[in-house]
């Protein structure tokens, strides 16, 4: 298979089913940004902590975001081409939240908004629920237009929450702290 088709050399783009729109379609966007979003974690990847987030669970965070991409790919009148293996995401939002919460109780209680930074692992994390943040205002546009599968949206949302609280473990398992920011008088 050849890595170019010469199919978008005119700005456009299929959809899964055929279709073709414009690379600035929201849909394009939204779907794009995951897979940005996708390339962060990959890097996530190379600077986590065991302690914080398990390879597995930073590689199914992964494939969840190719399965939401897929969804976004796919028109709302064509849905039933993605199966059953591809219509939601792996990871349970039950799942992911206790997650969090376990996350959350490696770090210290929040007094004030933290700032990025800290280990590698905590700001590409930080960088990824900034990206993830994106993302879900995309699709949150796109749903203004044309219906949206709502676990999309729902995932997206606990994502960067996980994302954050991965973010604030990875400093506190490394022994920095966070980076509180406080207004200027």
């Amino acid at each position: 298979m050849k890595l170019y088709t010469r199919t978008g050399d005119d700005g456009s783009s299929g959809l899964f089913g055929g279709d073709r729109v414009s690379k600035s379609h929201l849909r394009l966007v939204a779907y794009g940004t995951l897979d940005e979003l996708n390339s962060i974690m990959g890097l996530l990847r190379l600077h986590a902590s065991p302690a914080c987030a398990d390879q597995a669970t930073l590689q199914k965070v992964q494939h969840d975001l190719f399965v939401l991409g897929a969804i976004l790919a796919t028109p709302p009148a064509r849905q039933e081409l993605l199966g059953a293996r591809m219509s939601r995401p792996t990871w349970d939002l039950s799942d992911m939240e206790a997650d969090i919460d376990r996350l959350g109780a490696l770090a210290p209680p929040m007094t004030a908004f933290v700032l990025p930074g800290g280990t590698q692992a905590s700001a590409h994390a930080h960088l990824a629920r900034t990206v993830c943040r994106r993302a879900e205002r995309e699709v949150v546009s796109l749903s203004h237009e044309e219906p949206v599968n709502p676990s999309v949206l729902a995932y997206l949302n606990r994502l960067s929450d996980w994302l954050f609280a991965l973010a604030r473990a990875e400093n506190a398992v490394a022994g920095i702290a966070d980076i509180m920011w406080a207004p200027k008088d």
